[in-house]
């Protein structure tokens, strides 16, 4: 069975710094890893994502240079390192994994999806 597992979320002021956690489990195929925000009333959008087969990345332009996405491929973990957080960026945070890094940037379906972890940045 495919499990995402999400952790790190919290509340932080602003300014401060997370470190969001993934670690799969149970895929026989390489997927792209993928972490994607949703705030309320809004649509989930890509934030970083982390090409499994040419180490490319992506960032929403509104988190570069302030989050950091990096892997542990002995713990099969993908981190989200979040600093200079702003209240904008409170959101459940989900990861996703897809076999097709272009599709996952896009976010068209990823194949799967975590069970999401709170973030809320106070002003």
């Amino acid at each position: 069975e495919v499990q995402l597992v999400e952790s790190g979320g919290g509340l932080v002021q602003a300014g401060g710094s997370l470190r969001l956690s993934c670690t799969a489990s149970g895929f026989t195929d390489d997927y792209s890893i993928g972490w994607f925000r949703q705030a309320p009333g809004k649509e989930h959008e890509a934030v970083s994502c982390f090409s499994i087969n040419d180490g490319r990345t992506y960032y929403l332009m509104s988190v570069k240079d302030r989050f950091t996405i990096s892997s542990d491929n002995a713990k099969n973990t993908v981190y989200l390192q979040m600093n200079g957080l702003k209240p904008e960026d409170t959101a459940v945070y989900y990861c996703a994994a897809d076999r097709d890094y272009r599709a996952l940037v896009a976010g068209r379906g990823p194949d799967y999806w975590g069970q999401g972890t709170q973030v809320t940045v106070s002003s």
